[in-house]
């Protein structure tokens, strides 16, 4: 655990300098109340408007372990979302529509799992077709319009809490404490990165690599349609052209901010959480703040620029000897 917090010293000092900047433009932003027996707040508002991307993060970070990336979580999402207001306005119950819009995320997963490793087609690829094909599946189930929804139960899905804290805050969080121990209390987490680091060598040593490369994927669309759930919760409705859109890049970019590298290889669930959070609260100052939101594309295209560049091969050994250089005055 100790190693874990060493590593996440620097993403733990940005969030702290993000949230500074949020306490700068509105001074009450630390400021807890407890309404009604739910916690409101910035930092509730960054948990719980950052649940969606936290959830999205989770699934991804596995997949780029493997060198792959899944560019369609966001169109999983509109169709989970589509599948559960569709279910619910049929007359179901509201656990039969998150059984349902699960069922969905699964299958998603499997069908981009099946495309990279079966036929061998190349992860962007692959996951770019249901991006490409999700929104019309899910505009031909909403029919073109937003289809709204009156059950509570599923409307529960975002607007319940626990202990205070609301409820898409704890799915996030148990979401990943969940893969967090499933990828490092065995040995499926060294799987994944041996698969990341070198597949044949990975299949040489016996690692089952393309139930490996299934599974991640099948996860990824699984957290996908958990958010895709609280998306539509929030809203009750299904939005099929615009739940989800571009929180696939907002996934990526969290990972990678989190230390995955897109190269394949070493990732943390945890840090990839971290990353999540600091881009809702970049978000989050800049709408506090009265700047244009338009800013926010350009700040995250910003952000992604730099931490590629820093992890490009071509810095790596610069910044190798100088982390080197400040360990030894550090010990000195």
């Amino acid at each position: 655990m100790s190693g874990w917090f060493m590593e996440a010293r620097s993403r733990l000092s940005l969030l702290a300098l993000v949230l500074l900047a949020n306490v700068l433009v509105a001074p009450g932003f630390l400021e807890l109340r407890l309404v009604d027996g739910r916690l409101f707040g910035g930092i509730i508002d960054i948990l719980n408007r950052g649940a969606p991307v936290m959830l999205l993060a989770v699934g991804m970070a596995p997949v780029i372990a493997t060198r792959g990336i899944d560019l369609s979580v966001g169109a999983v999402m509109a169709i989970a979302g589509a599948v559960a207001a569709a279910t619910v306005n049929a007359g179901h119950a509201w656990p039969v529509a998150v059984i349902a819009a699960l069922g969905t995320g699964l299958a998603c997963g499997l069908w981009n799992g099946i495309l990279v490793t079966i036929f061998r087609m190349q992860p962007i690829v692959a996951t770019l077709i249901l991006m490409v094909a999700g929104r019309g599946i899910a505009q031909m189930i909403t029919e073109g319009r937003v289809l709204t929804f009156t059950d509570d139960g599923l409307a529960g899905v975002s607007s319940a809490s626990l202990l205070g804290l609301p409820l898409p805050v704890l799915i996030a969080l148990a979401a990943a404490i969940v893969t967090g121990l499933l990828v490092r209390a065995t040995a499926l987490g060294l799987f994944v990165e041996a698969v990341g680091t070198s597949p044949r060598a990975a299949r040489l040593a016996g690692v089952p690599a393309p139930g490996i490369l299934i599974g991640v994927y099948v996860w990824s669309g699984l957290m996908a349609a958990l958010a895709g759930l609280i998306a539509a919760a929030d809203i009750r409705g299904a939005d099929a052209n615009n739940a989800g859109l571009w929180l696939e890049l907002d996934a990526i970019l969290a990972v990678v901010i989190g230390g995955t590298s897109l190269y394949g290889g070493r990732f943390s669930i945890g840090l990839s959480v971290l990353g999540a959070l600091i881009l809702q609260g970049m978000r989050t100052c800049i709408l506090r703040s009265g700047l244009p939101p338009e800013l926010n594309l350009l700040l995250m295209a910003l952000v992604i620029a730099l931490v590629l560049v820093v992890q490009s091969p071509a810095c790596q050994p610069a910044i190798a000897r100088l982390t080197a250089r400040l360990t030894r005055k550090g010990t000195a």
